[in-house]
């Protein structure tokens, strides 16, 4: 199986080297089941010698990109920094990857790779995957594409997608346990000392509310929540800061920031919460006091679900303080 690591312009050093170097270590792990290696792969790129992580490093290309006829995998990493320049800067590699695919090449984004991915127009209509701190700029780009906020791993398919970050590992062997087989792939997570089971980086999000909607009204009302939202907060209460009907102001709020009242409330309550936890010696009930809850339950259920962990799972995972539950 021919494996073809696209190497970016001014591509992200640390996610161009992690498929590489798995596929080839998984060829040795087949090996060492008594299996006979499959994978065959290599750097491609639009120019021999390819700068990454702004220049800092230099990836030499086994062959350049438009000389690829075909391949079965075609894995697509981040450029670094600005996503638009990394867009510019590996803009003659898009019909490239459009016909590659349309030979029968899987793709594989990962991380804000997804960007050049959505280029090609493949994803119109189909879900997808990217860092989530880029999720709101990339809903603006490509309109057409479903993000699956949260997601580690987005599979179309043979379009796959995956999250920010260290999510790249977990496409990575997601892949390797598609084309080889699993026992190869628990290897690999042992030896890098992974964890193959994570399904959500929803734990390491930050939520920003989007803010460049330019609907002056609405951000006024984000405004208010933000400051305000340890009090209790009605929509009745919040349409009124701007003069409108409710049902027009949950329409208006929809379209401005991709949550609805309610959903905005409860993430800027819960990233509160998380600044609590993460800095403060209060606990669990104190805390979701402090943020405007009065159910223990609702809390509990609410914080899992934006999170992916129990408030006490959160705690101990991320605080910076000696714990105190």
């Amino acid at each position: 199986m021919q494996i073809s690591v696209f190497v970016p312009e001014y591509g992200v050093i640390e996610a161009v080297t992690p498929p590489f170097r798995t596929f080839h270590t998984a060829n040795e792990f087949l090996a060492t089941f008594g299996k006979r290696p499959i994978f065959k792969v290599e750097y491609v790129g639009l120019k021999e010698y390819v700068p990454a992580n702004n220049g800092e490093y230099t990836i030499k290309t086994d062959r350049l990109l438009k000389d690829v006829m075909e391949t079965d995998l075609l894995i697509i990493p981040p450029t670094f920094g600005d996503t638009a320049k990394g867009i510019q800067a590996n803009a003659e590699a898009i019909p490239y990857f459009k016909k590659l695919h349309e030979k029968g090449a899987s793709l594989a984004s990962l991380c804000i790779g997804a960007f050049l991915l959505a280029e090609t127009g493949l994803l119109n209509g189909k879900k997808c995957s990217t860092h989530w701190a880029y999720i709101n700029e990339f809903k603006e780009r490509y309109p057409e594409v479903e993000v699956e906020d949260g997601a580690i791993i987005t599979e179309h398919g043979n379009i796959y997608s995956s999250g920010g970050a260290s999510s790249l590992w977990n496409l990575i062997l997601y892949l390797v346990e598609k084309f080889a087989d699993r026992e190869t792939a628990v290897m690999i997570s042992k030896y890098f000392a992974l964890d193959i089971g994570r399904d959500s980086q929803s734990q390491f999000a930050i939520f920003k509310g989007q803010r460049n909607h330019g609907d002056v009204g609405i951000q006024k009302v984000q405004d208010y929540i933000e400051k305000n939202y340890h009090h209790k907060l009605t929509i009745e209460t919040l349409a009124n800061l701007i003069n409108t009907g409710r049902r027009t102001f949950e329409r208006r709020f929809k379209e401005a920031t991709n949550n609805t009242p309610i959903e905005y409330i409860q993430r800027v309550r819960i990233e509160a919460a998380k600044s609590f936890f993460e800095a403060s010696r209060k606990n669990v009930t104190e805390i979701m006091f402090d943020v405007g809850y009065t159910d223990t339950k609702a809390f509990r259920d609410t914080f899992k679900k934006v999170t992916g962990l129990t408030p006490i799972e959160y705690r101990n995972k991320f605080a910076r303080v000696a714990n105190e539950v």
